[in-house]
């Protein structure tokens, strides 16, 4: 039996331990991980072992979409409901779920409104988001990519739009950045994406990040649903909009520019959320859709409401590619400021 080893064995059965040990359980696992989880429709992504998001394409959701949403430290700054209902949150428009991009008039089909809460004899009205296949799948130490294909269906179940979306993941300052770059193409024919309030890019913020409001309200869709926001204690709520032209509060919707930011409290942490936009886009700079609710959305073709009729975009998608991008700021600590918004303006707007 041997009692005892030598300092030059020890190292060499040390290393032999190390080498024989996982990948992922050991602490040099740094940067980002991408998890793929078929059974749940789900492909999750972490940093340094920190769970971020998850590309979700659920039957019971009529569209793909990220969710939840977390910052690097952990903190989620999305919506549990409908999904994951929470105790004290608002359970108003079941079909704003975590970070998604479609939109309300799609050839006379409303896809931004679709979920299970519409009655069955409604349905041929509305259209439908279907995953279709995971394109690539990247991670490592600076930055993740997940690249995905999708189809605009009619309640056919006919494709009327080809979708193409690159999710490209990183952390810069200690904020997570979401840099989506969707491409949309008509199928056979061209595709009228009329004028309307509700699009393109949604964001369901939690709770404690809504701007505070004793105010109940209702909103309208543009087939003519109702949908009642009651209005509820405000302890805790904390949110607030600050936009790249200085604007701030409830007065950020119906605005136009480079970015907005929310700022507010969850978690005892700052949470900063922010949705840059790119020149390069249709409609750019693109309406701030940004309720005080806690809907964060930006609508680069919805030109009327916001403007009082003063301006209109009947945007027609032919069978050329048309490419939208977006940035998605995520961060839990200091707050952002504007200068440090400006920057990433400036520095996504050099991404082609």
């Amino acid at each position: 039996m041997v009692k005892y080893l030598n300092t030059d064995c020890t190292r060499r059965l040390l290393i032999f331990i190390l080498l024989a040990i996982p990948l992922h359980g050991r602490s040099q696992n740094k940067g980002f991980r991408i998890e793929e989880k078929p059974r749940l429709k789900e492909v999750a992504v972490y940093y340094n072992n920190v769970f971020l998001t998850a590309y979700c394409f659920y039957d019971s959701v009529m569209k793909p979409f990220l969710f939840p949403l977390n910052t690097p430290g952990g903190i989620t700054i999305t919506r549990g409901y409908p999904l994951k209902p929470l105790t004290g949150e608002r359970t108003d428009h079941p079909h704003h779920t975590g970070l998604w991009m479609n939109y309300e008039s799609v050839n006379g089909l409303d896809f931004w409104n679709n979920s299970t809460a519409i009655p069955v004899g409604n349905r041929h009205r509305y259209g439908t988001i279907s995953h279709k296949n995971l394109l690539e799948i990247r991670a490592g130490p600076k930055d993740a990519i997940i690249r995905v294909a999708a189809a605009w269906l009619n309640a056919e179940g006919q494709e009327i739009v080809t979708e193409q979306t690159t999710f490209h993941f990183s952390i810069v300052d200690s904020a997570l950045l979401i840099d989506r770059t969707t491409t949309l193409n008509a199928t056979d024919q061209d595709v009228l994406f009329k004028d309307a309030k509700d699009g393109l890019l949604g964001l369901r913020v939690a709770r404690e990040l809504e701007l505070p409001s004793m105010q109940a309200d209702v909103f309208v869709d543009a087939l003519g649903n109702k949908t009642a926001v009651a209005a509820v204690n405000n302890e805790g709520v904390t949110g607030n909009y600050i936009t790249s032209e200085g604007v701030s509060g409830d007065s950020a919707w119906g605005t136009k520019g480079n970015w907005t930011l929310l700022t507010g409290a969850k978690d005892k942490s700052s949470i900063s959320i922010g949705i840059v936009d790119h020149p390069g886009n249709v409609g750019y700079p693109a309406y701030r859709h940004a309720r005080g609710y806690g809907l964060f959305a930006i609508n680069p073709l919805g030109r009327k409401v916001f403007s009082n009729g003063k301006e209109e975009l009947n945007f027609v998608l032919q069978k050329t590619p048309v490419t939208f991008r977006y940035r998605i700021v995520v961060r839990s600590g200091t707050l952002l400021t504007p200068r440090k918004m400006n920057a990433f303006f400036e520095s996504f707007s050099k991404v082609r």
